[in-house]
Order: C-alpha cells, then structure tokens, then sequence
C-alpha cells in the first residue's frame, strides 16, 4: 500500500436559484470568523413557487466577494437573485423562542455556498459568473 494516497470525498451538490438575505459576519466565541447568509430558494411551479430557506457559510472566495458586493443592495431591501451552488447540506433541529410557535422544534438547513453563477439586484443583471477556459 502506498502512504502518499489522498484522501477522496463524495461531494454533494446543490443548485439552484433563490433570493439572497441576511448578510452577516458571525463571530463564534471559538473559531474563526466566518460570512453567513440566507438563501430563500425558490422551487416549485413558476406559477405557484414555494421557498426553501438555507442559513448558509459563505465559504467560496468568488462567492465571499460577490455577497459583500450585494450587501448593500440586499441592506436597501433591494430584491437580489442569485443562481447557487451549495454544499454539504444537513439539518439541524432547533426550539422557537418567541411568537405563536414558542416551545415547538423546528429545522434548520444549513450548507455551505461554494458558487455564485450569476446575480440580479432588482430584475437587472448585476453579476455573470466567468466560465473557466478549458
């Protein structure tokens, strides 16, 4: 056996398209500082959508730079769209604190946005992912 194998790993995916919200920069009490958003994404029937929420870590560097270029146009409730790619989705379960669901568990989907393909702010293009020359 060789001990200079590498280490492989079964990526898991997701694309889609959703509006982008919730810019913020997390400070855990251990680690690193990291860029958090929400993605409501959209699915469903494009005459009757439904929206999947994503609490994601912003850890792509061509997609860090674009989320805090269209920090401000989603600060100025501007209506951002963004094509995705997401990775390593899971669950968390959590308690509602306040309002008409007090005391009930909910879920969290959490993942990590690797890719932004392209953004819109208000219906207009603002971004177009460069495809790499092969």
């Amino acid at each position: 056996m060789s001990t200079n194998e590498t280490k492989q790993y079964f990526d898991l995916h997701t694309t889609g398209i959703g509006y982008l919200n919730r810019i913020r920069e997390v400070t855990p009490k251990e680690g690193n500082p990291f860029l958090s958003v929400t993605i409501a994404a959209l699915r469903g029937s494009v005459d009757n959508a439904q929206y999947t929420h994503f609490e994601c870590r912003v850890s792509g560097k061509q997609a860090q730079e674009i989320v805090r270029q269209l920090k401000p146009a989603v600060e100025g409730n501007q209506k951002v769209l963004i094509g995705f790619t997401l990775s390593d989705l899971f669950a968390e379960s959590f308690t509602f604190k306040n309002g008409d669901k007090a005391g009930e568990t909910g879920i969290s989907l959490k993942a990590r946005l690797l890719r932004i393909a392209w953004a819109k702010v208000d219906g207009q293009p603002f971004y177009t992912a460069q495809e790499d020359a092969a």
